[in-house]
């Protein structure tokens, strides 16, 4: 979890960033951390970069700002944090599904491939070359 503070003028904005890329069982940990010990402000390190620190000050909690990709951040509540959440994290489970399935296909493909190569060349089954692939 991270924290800035951006200064405008006279104005000092106080953001609390969190990013989903850091892994969202994280995220969500944090936030239900939040909720649970029902903190209202909050004293933390930010990482400047580089591994420098400086200590801020987060006057309100109640809105946090995620990273949602391509450098863009959304204002949410927590219980909308969440809900978001679990949206992506059900869309990376459904990507990472169709990518198994892909994979098993190529994977087919090339044994088919392998065993093709081998009858063609009239190899023996057992010295065929799939084995030392997979």
């Amino acid at each position: 979890m991270s924290f800035l503070i951006i200064q405008l003028g006279d104005c000092f904005f106080y953001l609390v960033y969190l990013t989903l890329n850091a892994g969202s069982s994280d995220l969500r940990k944090n936030i239900e951390n939040l909720e649970k010990n029902s903190v209202t402000s909050l004293r933390t390190l930010v990482n400047l970069g580089s591994e420098v620190y400086m200590q801020a000050d987060v006057p309100d909690t109640q809105h946090i700002f995620v990273d949602i990709g391509l450098g863009f951040h959304v204002e949410f509540t927590w219980s909308e944090a969440l809900k978001f959440i679990s949206q992506r994290e059900d869309k990376i489970a459904r990507q990472i599904d169709e990518y198994t399935r892909l994979i098993a296909s190529i994977k087919a493909q090339i044994k088919l491939v392998c065993e093709g190569i081998c009858e063609l060349l009239q190899l023996p089954a057992e010295t065929s070359v799939q084995e030392a692939i997979f």
